[in-house]
């Protein structure tokens, strides 16, 4: 079986690094089907890339991981998620 690597973008917060610090970055290898089947699907959404989906839905399921974890759903976060199915964020 053939395997994609994809890199995802781990942005920093920490504004006391410089810009060019702040910026790291990992790789995640999937099998090639998955990789081509996200490709065929993102194509003519938002997303630029297999990459860009992988970290929203790994940022999605972590957030909503994060939550059940911690026992509650904060209203804001459903006005987020609500906003980004939309396309506004």
């Amino acid at each position: 079986m053939y395997y994609y690597v994809i890199t995802l973008k781990y942005i920093d917060d920490s504004m006391a690094l410089p810009e060019k610090e702040r910026r790291k970055y990992t790789t995640i290898t999937i099998p090639t089907p998955l990789f081509e089947s996200i490709k065929k699907s993102i194509n003519g959404t938002g997303f630029s890339s297999v990459s860009d989906y992988a970290t929203y839905i790994l940022r999605e399921t972590t957030a909503e991981l994060n939550s059940k974890s911690s026992g509650k759903k904060s209203e804001d976060s459903a006005i987020v998620k609500k906003l980004r199915a939309l396309g506004y964020i």
